[in-house]
């Protein structure tokens, strides 16, 4: 695996993870305080990967991170990791 593609793998698991934390409703209902610590991690860590973004990374990709368009950037991680 190239390290293009071990970032691009990093990089879905971590805008994966945002997504679904966000999407947990049963979790922040049950315990608000927690999720939203959750949420602060999962957030920090998809930051740090943003903020190192390769230079060789797909404009689409780069311009969906920094908008935080998330789904969309899911889309396209999937799509390249297929390749």
């Amino acid at each position: 695996m190239s390290e293009l593609a071990s970032f691009h793998l990093n990089l879905h698991t971590a805008v994966k993870a945002r997504l679904d934390i966000v999407a947990d409703h049963a979790f922040r209902d049950r315990d608000s305080s927690a999720h939203l610590e959750a949420l602060k991690s999962a957030a920090a860590r998809l930051d740090s990967l943003v903020a190192t973004l390769p230079a060789a990374t797909d404009p689409t990709l780069r311009h969906y991170l920094e908008r935080q368009s998330y789904t969309k950037a899911l889309s396209w991680l999937e799509a390249a990791l297929l390749e």
